[in-house]
């Protein structure tokens, strides 16, 4: 007789068998998406993979799609820690990048290290404003941080939408399909550290790599991060420890949203170097989506933001390649979120084979 019990103790080769299959199953129900579609998936998934990694261009590329989804993934992961669900890095992102386009205005008589680490900070601060405010609304009104976060995000964009149609920031001189700002100052683009063209790598991906390190830290190593992890599981108790509830719920909310904000900023000036709606949507919903696959953790974040700026960096590709509809490449980030949290539940427990003796 066979039965499935709840696991007590943590078994590595059961989690990867269970995160094999999980990403397997996103595979093959990717490739019968596509058949379904009219497309051939053997032709997808190898223009998908040239694209992704088949020169040196393209894996780059690859790093630099990962970039905002691992600084997004990671203030996802601090928030979700806590269970608090700020869902609001979209308009995070669109908020970092607002305001370090907005320094970049007052700063190019600067040097370049200087107006860089202005820019940065400003990035940082237009993320970190929004999420403090949607953590003020929770510790002052009870305004539920889903429902607050979520309504930020249109007052963003419809501010963006404001400020690039008709508003102060609009290109003007040229006739162009959608709105934008003038292209930023090329003296504070941020600095390229390998490549060129569409397979570049700017500064920000060492940024990002260094938010994932102290991250790590301060999640699993400081004191900060242990009343982060006990807020999401027992905040009763931490209030009878003496901890400030109301000041950590905004201290988490303004270093989620500031991580989001850097990678707004990091978007703007080392990848588009235009300000427009276009080119920031999507990084906040997919950076949701890396934390949660990568298991709120920072090194699972890590490669999961690896794997989802391989997938968006090789769909280009494959649409030119095999025309695969644009939507397919979203369907495919939710049918692995959707395929990674079931294998996440599966590694709870175990089957267990029952030898009854007569």
């Amino acid at each position: 007789m066979i039965s499935i019990q709840r696991r007590t103790g943590s078994s590595p080769g059961w989690n990867v068998a269970c995160y094999s299959a999980a990403l397997a199953g996103a595979f093959l129900s990717s490739a019968l998406l596509l058949a379904l579609s009219g497309g051939d998936p053997v032709k997808a998934f190898s223009a998908l993979l040239v694209g992704a990694f088949g020169s040196q261009n393209a894996l780059l590329g690859s790093l630099s799609k990962a970039t905002p989804l691992l600084l997004v993934g990671l203030g996802t992961l601090i928030a979700f820690r806590a269970k608090i669900w700020n869902i609001g890095q979209e308009g995070q992102v669109i908020g970092g990048a607002m305001m370090a386009y907005w320094a970049s205005l007052m700063v190019a008589p600067l040097p370049y290290w200087m107006a860089l680490s202005i820019i940065a900070l400003a990035g940082l601060l237009g993320g970190a404003a929004l999420g403090l405010l949607a953590g003020y609304l929770k510790t002052r009104f009870a305004t539920n941080e889903i429902i607050s976060t979520v309504m930020l995000n249109y007052i963003v964009i419809y501010f963006l939408a404001y400020l690039l149609d008709g508003g102060p920031w609009m290109e003007t001189g040229v006739t162009v399909a959608y709105h934008q700002s003038p292209p930023v100052n090329p003296a504070l683009e941020w600095l390229v550290l390998l490549g060129q063209g569409t397979g570049k790598l700017h500064i920000g991906f060492l940024f990002a790599l260094a938010a994932s390190v102290v991250c790590a830290m301060l999640i699993e190593r400081t004191s900060l991060g242990y009343e982060i992890r006990a807020f999401g599981s027992n905040p009763t108790a931490l209030r009878f420890r003496g901890t400030n509830i109301r000041r950590l719920l905004l201290v988490v909310m303004l270093m989620s949203g500031a991580l989001a904000g850097l990678a707004g900023a990091g978007e703007l000036f080392g990848t588009s170097h235009r300000l427009r709606a276009e080119t920031l949507l999507g990084i906040g919903s997919s950076g949701i989506v890396v934390a949660m696959v990568g298991g709120l953790r920072p090194t699972g974040v890590l490669l999961a933001a690896l794997f989802f700026g391989a997938l968006k960096a090789g769909a280009i590709y494959m649409r030119l390649k095999s025309g695969t509809p644009a939507g397919l490449v979203s369907a495919m980030e939710g049918l692995v979120l959707l395929f990674f949290l079931c294998g996440a539940v599966a590694t709870k427990f175990k089957i267990v084979r029952n030898l009854a003796h007569a």
